[in-house]
């Protein structure tokens, strides 16, 4: 990657400068309490070297899908309030993102202060298809570092996306690629050139239609591929059985079946679990058994039963399967982590990452949660990545927008 750094950015000089950075603040939250403040100590590292070295630093990130209008319940606040508790360096809220409350907070910066812009998304120019309206939008944000301004892109879980704050101010701004974005695509390039194997990709989730492209890639480069999650009905199907009542996207059986066809001559082998948590229902407290995965319609609860997890037998053999490898990969649950009576397999395939040698990646999104919220440690893990989504689009092989404009 021929980007610049932010190391060479803070070489030049940043004191008094406003420097422009767009962080991933995009955090889950129960009511105004943050549930998961992840990605809010990932991106505080960037903030507090621009800090340290008298940057007047605009942070610019969003929360949730608004439909470009300011919403209460996905304002910024809750997010911001933890990252100043989390700082020693000031933090503030401007009201809005390039308005008045803006343009006043942002004036009265002194060398080392943050400010955060309330949700870029509040403004519907910022996901634009419209070039210009983007652009517009991009050189109002652009306006609020004045002469000497420059940007960083620090927001891995946003390089995917073309939109104004992540894509168009790179190309109004001398730019730079922030440290969490860097350490990502190291990473990720980890797991796609030069890869040290026996390589194994751990892929759950509820749907298969995610992850389909990402598939299509792996096959020759991941050795074995582990399936779990709500699609792995689809793959039982794909092979014959009946699911009952379990999640299933019938119109992508053929698509399996393809790929599973496709993967012996590849060089990769799908492991698809041998044996399920079958429920009665999708509640925390439904009477569940285990049963053979070819045998879901012969539980106690017949064609109505749901498979909610892999069984204990499969998550011991995935185990087995991570302990022999030198690169993993996990990105999806298991099961339905949120029930403790269905969080069995994902506890396990988190306990074999950590107890294996293997280079591990934990691929963002609901595979960060499930960890923490299983009561493992970020430290655990080779990597947490901050962003899955884009961390499945460049296993596909994606241009992901937002390195591309860096990438000059």
């Amino acid at each position: 990657m021929t980007s610049h750094t932010l190391n060479e950015l803070i070489a030049e000089g940043v004191r008094g400068r406003y420097i422009l950075v767009r962080s991933d603040l995009n955090v889950p939250l129960d009511g105004s309490t943050v549930t998961d403040d992840g990605r809010i100590k990932a991106s505080l590292p960037v903030l507090k070297k621009l800090s340290d070295a008298g940057a007047r630093v605009l942070v610019t990130a969003h929360l949730g899908r608004p439909k470009g209008a300011p919403e209460a319940k996905f304002s910024l606040k809750p997010a911001v309030e933890r990252l100043a508790e989390l700082a020693d360096f000031k933090v503030q809220l401007a009201a809005d993102t390039v308005g008045d409350s803006a343009k006043e907070h942002a004036a009265a910066l002194q060398d080392g202060d943050v400010l955060v812009l309330e949700n870029v998304r509040f403004d519907a120019r910022e996901t634009s298809k419209d070039d210009a309206e983007r652009g517009a939008f991009a050189d109002e944000l652009v306006a609020l570092t004045g002469i000497n301004g420059a940007y960083v892109d620090d927001a891995f879980g946003a390089v995917h996306r073309k939109h104004a704050s992540v894509y168009d101010v790179a190309t109004r701004l001398p730019s730079y690629l922030g440290d969490l974005v860097h350490t990502e695509v190291e990473v990720l390039r980890k797991l796609t050139t030069d890869t040290q194997r026996p390589y194994v990709v751990v892929l759950g989730g509820s749907k298969v239609s995610d992850k389909l492209a990402v598939i299509d890639n792996l096959l020759g480069k991941a050795d074995t591929i582990l399936v779990g999650g709500g699609m792995l009905f689809t793959f039982l199907a794909a092979a014959g059985h009946k699911v009952a009542g379990s999640l299933l996207e019938e119109d992508q059986i053929p698509v399996v079946q393809d790929y599973l066809k496709r993967a012996a001559d590849a060089g990769t082998s799908f492991v698809i679990p041998t044996d399920v948590v079958v429920a009665s229902r999708f509640a925390a407290d439904a009477e569940h058994e285990v049963v053979k995965a070819d045998a879901i319609e012969e539980s106690t609860f017949g064609a109505s039963g749901i498979g909610l997890d892999i069984g204990p037998e499969s998550a011991s053999a995935f185990a087995a399967q991570i302990e022999g490898a030198k690169t993993v990969f996990w990105n999806g649950p298991m099961g339905v982590f949120e029930f403790e009576a269905f969080a069995n397999g994902t506890r396990a395939i988190a306990q074999a990452l950590t107890d294996t040698v293997a280079f591990t990646v934990v691929g963002g999104g609901d595979s960060a949660a499930a960890v923490r919220t299983l009561g493992f440690e970020d430290s655990q893990f080779g990597h947490i990545s901050t962003g899955g989504g884009a961390s499945l689009e460049y296993l596909e092989g994606k241009e992901l927008p937002g390195l591309s404009v860096l990438d000059r």
